[in-house]
């Protein structure tokens, strides 16, 4: 009987959990957020996880989708896409707490230096910013130490994101990278 009580619990949590969200959803909560927007105040908002990208072999979680017909010819493998859904954890270690996805795709944009055009999508699945999104577009030149990339977007708590992502590759091998990011954003509270 004990075990019954806990799974009700349990199940009651769940399901609860998105209806305390302090964002509202659907179409009459983002008409009645944008109603309030003269009365919100712009926060900035510093987040700092790591992104895991594995393009082969076990765990693999960026699958190519595409590739020119030059692709193997160039010293930049020009127009070879990617699609990825990349675990975001608060430490380095692929072990440590998940805090949610980095997900979209990724293409060599440049013919010369290795530079990703990218879509990415940070999708947060746990604590204060569950349900909540950041997006970017822009260019990712992978070689350089330290990158610099544009967020133009964001959805939840994120409504009307604007912001910088730093990136920096905390570890690279031929099957797979750790990158460490660094987010400022702008956002109304």
């Amino acid at each position: 009987m004990k075990n019954k009580s806990v799974v009700l619990m349990i199940c009651i949590m769940v399901i609860a959990i998105p209806l305390v969200q302090s964002i509202s959803q659907g179409p009459k909560g983002v008409e009645k957020w944008f109603k309030e927007l003269p009365l919100k105040k712009e926060k900035v908002t510093k987040l700092h996880f790591y992104f895991h990208d594995t393009t082969t072999g076990p765990g693999q979680t960026a699958y190519q989708i595409a590739e020119s017909n030059i692709s193997s010819t160039t010293r930049t493998q020009f127009g070879r896409t990617f699609m990825f859904d990349n675990p975001l954890t608060v430490e380095p270690d692929i072990r440590s707490m998940r805090i949610g996805k980095g997900q979209g795709f990724f293409g060599a944009a440049s013919f010369d230096e290795p530079r990703f055009l990218m879509n990415l999508n940070f999708v947060f699945t746990q604590g204060k910013y569950n349900g909540s999104t950041l997006q970017f577009l822009g260019t990712n030149p992978i070689l350089h130490q330290v990158r610099e990339m544009s967020i133009v977007g964001g959805t939840g708590f994120f409504r009307l994101a604007r912001g910088i992502a730093t990136a920096q590759t905390f570890f690279l091998n031929d099957t797979s990278s750790i990158v460490e990011y660094n987010v400022v954003v702008i956002h109304y509270s």
